[in-house]
């Protein structure tokens, strides 16, 4: 499993399991678990992308500070 998958997955089973908790206080924890699994999944693609930034950013410039020698 990529790092990427890694963070999907954790993102979908922590909103489904928040979802699910808010969802049972309103009246209804699976149509709750659906919307915070979905919501978890965005989130943890979007976490997953800026994770993926971070580390293009750090590669380049450190390939820059070496190419500098």
């Amino acid at each position: 499993m990529t790092p990427g998958d890694e963070r999907a997955l954790t993102g979908t089973v922590g909103g489904a399991g928040v979802g699910a908790v808010l969802g049972a206080i309103g009246g209804n924890a699976g149509l709750g678990a659906i919307a915070g699994a979905g919501a978890g999944l965005v989130g943890g693609l979007v976490y997953d992308n800026v994770k993926k930034n971070e580390q293009a950013a750090y590669q380049q410039g450190y390939n820059n500070g070496r190419s500098s020698q």
